[in-house]
């Protein structure tokens, strides 16, 4: 049975969907375009480099139109895709997104009442942290997957000596991750299951050249090394 099958079917709930389709994949590319047409064609990009989870970005006031659009454009065309919101910091917009189709909710930080809607509407809520205690707080909450925010500041070592705490915590580092095998052979012998990759994947060089092959390349590439590094 396949897992969207496995979804309608009532086997895996949206939570647990979203989460194994992260955890399948190992990346989670993230990006924010003004421009619905170029955030359209970096999905397109995305999927036939063989993402089926992106996540979508807050971060402009066009980012709720866009991303409606997006939705428009996956129940059409990829079903298999999850189309996450990222950068939500407060309760309202969780919902606008909610409503127009989210199908998980990542935080730049731990906020309780993103948690609280995430959790009305039987999502998966991925919050951001950087402390122990930002963690614990997020485990409360019933978080099972913390966004390590920001990595490049953190670094690997920190996941290391806080993974024996959390031992039913998944982890994934964002920002400042590396597009090398070195760099996320690191991460993952830290003990992070995915890593979250922006900038270093999605440039804005490549979104003003709209340079999509090139996007497309570079994803099937972090894959590749995923793969490898799994191994």
């Amino acid at each position: 049975m396949s897992k969207p099958q496995q979804l309608m079917d009532g086997v895996m709930s949206k939570k647990q969907y979203s989460l194994e389709n992260i955890l399948q994949q190992g990346i989670l590319p993230l990006y924010f375009h003004a421009n619905a047409e170029v955030s359209v064609n970096v999905l397109k990009a995305l999927y036939a480099a063989g993402i089926r989870a992106v996540e979508y970005t807050n971060r402009g006031k066009e980012a709720l139109q866009n991303f409606k659009v997006l939705v428009t454009v996956r129940d059409s065309n990829f079903k298999d895709m999850q189309l996450g919101i990222g950068t939500i910091k407060n309760e309202l917009d969780a919902k606008y997104f909610i409503d127009a189709g989210a199908d998980f909710i990542i935080s730049p930080g731990m906020i309780p009442d993103v948690a609280k809607e995430v959790d009305k509407a039987q999502l998966l809520w991925i919050p951001g942290c950087m402390t122990v205690s930002e963690i614990i707080a997020a485990e409360q909450l019933g978080a099972k997957f913390v966004k390590i925010f920001p990595g490049n500041l953190l670094g690997p070592a920190f996941v290391s000596s806080i993974k024996d705490i959390f031992p039913h915590m998944c982890f994934m580092p964002t920002g400042g991750v590396e597009l090398n095998e070195e760099n996320m052979m690191d991460w993952f012998k830290s003990g992070v299951v995915a890593v979250g990759l922006g900038s270093k994947l999605i440039s804005k060089e490549l979104l003003d050249q709209k340079n999509y092959s090139a996007i497309e390349k570079s994803t099937k590439e972090a894959l590749s090394i995923v793969q490898r590094i799994k191994k």
